[in-house]
Formats: structure tokens, C-alpha cells, sequence
């Protein structure tokens, strides 16, 4: 009911501002990345991307974005392993779909966004570039990636804001099976630190996103988070170190505690190098997972504990 009443909240909204555009200059924009890597361990960690063996494919991901005097959209198209694993609703042309939206500026603290766009939980996203560290966490992997809907982001001030929106199911990307299964999703934010919340169809996840600049080459992000539906719980935190050494060099840290309700708790510490030239970014990182229970897909016969090696290379434009 919640739902339904915020929805049509924010249909009347976008219904009643001025079609009147001013006379600004409008941009078409371009930009992407192409990535690729290779991974020495046989078996995975089971998280979302980086997870191939020996030499692989990451992604070609173009986007392409229309920025107008009040209205815009993007159309963020990805190909390959890694766009693959991010769009669980693969059919149709969903499948190469990361982000699909048009949004509408109705004041300068007012934005309207329709279609399909990245999910505002979690510290990390779907695009390499976007992230520290090539592998990607227990938290990110299991929460979700992309959400369809209308959201509304208003800027309360110089340094707070507010989300609030009316999605899909999550991962249902192109259309609702379900009328009145929508889902509710509200995201606050102070000086850069973020309070999260999804819920409905059964679903309730609490998320905190932040982190601090301990200096002018030093910051630590934090992501805590809590998820419950009907058939499983479970919540995790990460703190994440990083310390830009030079103009060409930086190095990261994932430290991670991820927990499964009465069936496993995994810890996973990721180092990550970041050799920069120009807009080749050259990534050797180590990652090592341990488990209070052994893991089925970690060995032949399952074990609690799991090492690898990964040098990733991604270009982006």
C-alpha cells in the first residue's frame, strides 16, 4: 500500500512540472571501458566477477548519454563474462542491458529518473572502473546489482539528500511478472555517508555505505549490510583501505566478514595494486578466503580455506 501510495506520489509530480526547456546547451557524451585478466587458482570464490580460470574475458561496456537542458537519458550497454554474470533477467535485450534510463530535472534539487539503473546499496558496482579492487565482495555479490523503476533524488541541502523510489522485483529488468509486488527502495545521505533501505515482496535489506579521507592520499570506505527474505538471512561488513603512493600507483585492501544464518561465515582479505598509464589501469591482486565450514566449490572435496592470484588490466575512455 506504501508502495502504491509513493508511486503515485511521484507520477503526479512528473505530470505537473513545465515541459519548457531552457535554452542551454546540450551534451552527447560517449564513454566506457574494456577489461581483462587473468586468474591462476582452479577454483573460485563464488563471488560475482573475476571467478574465470586462466586467461579471460571481463567486459566491453559502452555508454552513451544525452544531456539536455532539463531531461536525458543513458543507455549503459555491456557485452562478455562479466556484463553476462550482472544481468540475472537475461532474456531479450536484457542481456546486454546495465543501465537503460531517462531522467528530468525539475529544479536544481529535484531529479525524476525512469527505466532501469545500478542499485544505490552496497560500496561496490557492476563497471571495473568504478572499483578499487578487481574481485568483488560477498555483499555485493549477493545483493542486487540493478533495479527497475521511478526514483526521485532530492538535494535537502549542500551536503544531505534523499532517494526514494518504486522498483520491480529485483532483477526483473525489462517488466513486472507481478503487478502488486512492487518493491520500496529510500537512501539518505550525509557528508558522503549513505543509510539505505530495500524492502517488500518479502524482501528487507538495511545497508550503510561511507567512508572518510584520512588524508590527501589516504581514505577507508566502509560497507555494512543486513539482507532477510523468506528463505535466507544474512549480513557482512568490509573496511577498505587505500593509499594512492604515487600519481602512477596506489594500493587497497578488502577486509571482509560475511556471514550466512546456521550455515557459514567467510572472511576474505583482498590486496589490490593499481598501476596507472593514462587510461590503462594495470591490476595485480592476491585474494585469500577462509571459512569456519568447508565450502563445496573451493576444492575437489570442499575446504575452508581458499588462496588466488589475479592480474587484471582494464582500459577505459
Amino acid at each position: 500500500m506504501k508502495t502504491k501510495l509513493l508511486f503515485t506520489i511521484l507520477m503526479l509530480i512528473a505530470f505537473s512540472v513545465t515541459t519548457v526547456q531552457a535554452q542551454d546547451e546540450s551534451t552527447f557524451s560517449v564513454s566506457g571501458s574494456v577489461d581483462t585478466y587473468y586468474r591462476s587458482a582452479e577454483y573460485s570464490p563464488g563471488t560475482s566477477f573475476a571467478d574465470l580460470n586462466g586467461f579471460a574475458l571481463g567486459m566491453a561496456n559502452v555508454v552513451l548519454s544525452y544531456e539536455g537542458a532539463k531531461a536525458g537519458f543513458v543507455a549503459d550497454l555491456v557485452y562478455g563474462p562479466r556484463g553476462e554474470a550482472a544481468v540475472f533477467n537475461s532474456g531479450g535485450s536484457s542481456s546486454i542491458v546495465n543501465q537503460l534510463y531517462v531522467y528530468y530535472n525539475v529544479s536544481d534539487s529535484f531529479t525524476l529518473t525512469l527505466g532501469n539503473f545500478n542499485t544505490f546499496l552496497g560500496y561496490e558496482v557492476i563497471s571495473p572502473v568504478g572499483n578499487f579492487n578487481y574481485s568483488t565482495s560477498y555483499m555485493f555479490s549477493n545483493g542486487p546489482f540493478s533495479h527497475t523503476g521511478i526514483k526521485a533524488d532530492i538535494a535537502l541541502s549542500d551536503n544531505a539528500s534523499l532517494m526514494l523510489g518504486v522498483l520491480n522485483t529485483t532483477d526483473m529488468t525489462e517488466s513486472q511478472p507481478a503487478a502488486d509486488d512492487y518493491m520500496f527502495g529510500a537512501q539518505i545521505g550525509i557528508s558522503g555517508q549513505y543509510v539505505n533501505l530495500l524492502t517488500g515482496n518479502g524482501v528487507t535489506q538495511y545497508d550503510f555505505t561511507g567512508g572518510i579521507n584520512l588524508s590527501d592520499s589516504f581514505f577507508v570506505g566502509v560497507n555494512a549490510t543486513s539482507y532477510e527474505d523468506d528463505n535466507a538471512e544474512w549480513s557482512g561488513i568490509a573496511l577498505y583501505p587505500q593509499l594512492t603512493m604515487s600519481d602512477s600507483f596506489a594500493i587497497g585492501l578488502r577486509g571482509e566478514s560475511f556471514d550466512i544464518k546456521d550455515v557459514n561465515t567467510i572472511s576474505s582479505l583482498t590486496i589490490t595494486g593499481n598501476i596507472t598509464a593514462g587510461n590503462l589501469s594495470i591490476k595485480p591482486e592476491i585474494r585469500i578466503d577462509n571459512a569456519d565450514n568447508d565450502v563445496a566449490a573451493w576444492s575437489a572435496n570442499g575446504t575452508d580455506s581458499l588462496s588466488s592470484f589475479v592480474l587484471a588490466a582494464i582500459y577505459s575512455f
